[in-house]
């Protein structure tokens, strides 16, 4: 249905910035929104921020905000997110993420079960 591919990985100092992509390809137009998870070694796995694709309205975990932008292209459909100010506990395996309206009205942005397509991850290491 929905393929996501991802691209960014990076190692950069405390206080750097690095930008993640993640391009779509497939059943596009049954997307709702795309979202970015991260996980840690053994830490959960957790929401970081969603783009809705329709109007651009964005959200972020408290964790983040502030110094990260998430973001998409309207043409492609490609969500980005810009990190900033970047510090060691931002290390970890970035997920990119898509929805279509099928669990819509059972789970929230914020929850992994709310979305139905994932990409492979990219990681991010940043140092003291």
């Amino acid at each position: 249905q929905v393929q996501l591919a991802e691209s960014g990985r990076g190692s950069v100092q405390t206080g750097g910035s690095l930008t993640l992509s993640c391009a779509p390809s497939g059943a596009t137009d049954s997307i709702d929104c795309m979202a970015w998870f991260r996980q840690a070694p053994g830490k959960k796995r957790q929401w970081v921020a969603t783009v809705y694709l329709s109007n651009g309205a964005t959200f972020y975990a408290d964790s983040v905000k502030g110094r990260f932008t998430i973001s998409r292209d309207n043409t492609q459909n490609t969500a980005f997110l810009q990190m900033a100010e970047l510090k060691p506990e931002d290390t970890a395996m970035y997920y990119c993420a898509a929805a279509n309206r099928r669990y819509a009205g059972l789970f929230s942005y914020q929850q992994q079960e709310r979305y139905n397509y994932w990409g492979q991850g990219t990681p991010v290491t940043v140092s003291s």
